[in-house]
């Protein structure tokens, strides 16, 4: 059980890290962040709204408060993770390990919460019948 929970741990920490730190970026150096959106081709007015997410994702994935908020946000990371890979291939630019790291590190902090933690319970109905 303490393999499963520094495993966890680690996994978790270190996709936190990445999105957090890559959220900060994007509003404390914004002209690096435009550039590499406008070479990627997508729109610049996106920056800060996923800047925003970026940095509530982690937060709710370590916080736990919310058990739907966690998995919407792990979910998060890997379709932005996807989606990154997808764009640097598209254009050939090299920058494809990141988004790789990232995508095997949320999948191994996904399984382990699982493992540690349990499936995530049905969502109790507000009105009961």
């Amino acid at each position: 059980m303490k393999k499963n929970k520094i495993i966890y741990w680690i996994a978790t920490g270190i996709v936190c890290f990445v999105f957090f730190a890559g959220g900060l970026m994007y509003f404390f150096n914004y002209d690096y962040a435009h550039s590499f959106f406008v070479s990627l081709g997508f729109p610049t007015w996106i920056i800060y709204p996923l800047g925003i997410l970026k940095i509530l994702g982690p937060i709710a994935v370590l916080s736990r408060k919310s058990l739907f908020l966690k998995e919407l946000a792990l979910a998060g990371f890997i379709f932005d993770a996807i989606l990154a890979v997808t764009a640097h291939l598209m254009v050939n630019d090299g920058y494809i390990y990141h988004g790789i790291a990232a995508i095997i590190f949320t999948i191994i902090s996904w399984i382990y919460d699982r493992k540690l933690f349990g499936k995530m319970t049905q969502i109790k109905p507000i009105i009961n019948n």
